[in-house]
């Protein structure tokens, strides 16, 4: 007998615990912290990233596809895996790794202003990308699709061998069917730049001889 009721109590109890997982808690909402779940009233455009958080986060959720977003995210973490404030033993800044030649390209004499600032870095690079595009035009047009040293060359390849080697190498790449070896300091090839970035859609960058990183900035805080 005693038995039994222990075994409808167990019935019981067992019951009751599933119902109440069930049940709807009222005010809860769940956010995601980075390292666990936790539990706030918060409204919905406070647990929704703004574009500047998109724009300048430190890619620890990789884009995948080729848009423009894939693109920048890739260069960056060969780069510098996507860090702002480094430097390297040869004096190239930030997460896109600029020199001092393409800093004076884009409009920038501060290098401390430049290294403090993940907005400014991600104009400079798009200003670059602008002036290398103006300057490769006819090359990306001329080569663009055409196998060259066992890699399809494509308007990405191009840009970001230029970022890496500037315009004139790729241009002597290209003119010389890729038979002659061009490096960085680190030993990089331009042909594996060509390779690994080939195919990533950059046609949201607009050829523009005259980019400045802080044009764009200028028009933000007008605006």
């Amino acid at each position: 007998m005693i038995k039994k009721w222990h075994y409808i109590l167990v019935i019981i109890i067992g019951l009751a615990v599933a119902v109440s997982g069930f049940m709807k808690e009222e005010n809860l909402d769940y956010v995601w912290d980075y390292a666990e779940w936790t539990s706030k009233s918060l409204p919905l455009e406070a647990i929704v990233p703004n574009e500047a958080e998109v724009e300048f986060n430190h890619f620890d959720i990789p884009f995948s596809g080729k848009s423009f977003s894939a693109f920048k995210q890739a260069l960056a973490f060969k780069e510098s895996q996507g860090r702002y404030d480094i430097v390297n033993e040869f004096g190239y800044m930030g997460k896109y790794q600029f020199g001092g030649s393409a800093l004076r390209a884009v409009g920038i004499t501060n290098r401390k202003e430049f290294l403090d600032s993940p907005i400014l870095q991600e104009e400079a690079f798009k200003a670059l990308l602008a002036i290398n595009k103006h300057g490769l035009r006819n090359e990306i047009e001329k080569y663009s699709g055409k196998i060259i040293n066992g890699t399809e060359i494509t308007e990405s390849g191009i840009l970001a061998s230029a970022h890496l080697l500037g315009a004139g190498s790729v241009k002597r790449y290209l003119r010389n069917n890729g038979n002659i070896r061009i490096t960085d300091g680190y030993g990089t090839t331009m042909r594996s730049y060509m390779k690994k970035f080939g195919g990533y859609d950059t046609s949201i960058i607009k050829p523009n001889p005259n980019a400045k990183a802080k044009d764009n900035l200028t028009k933000k805080s007008v605006s």
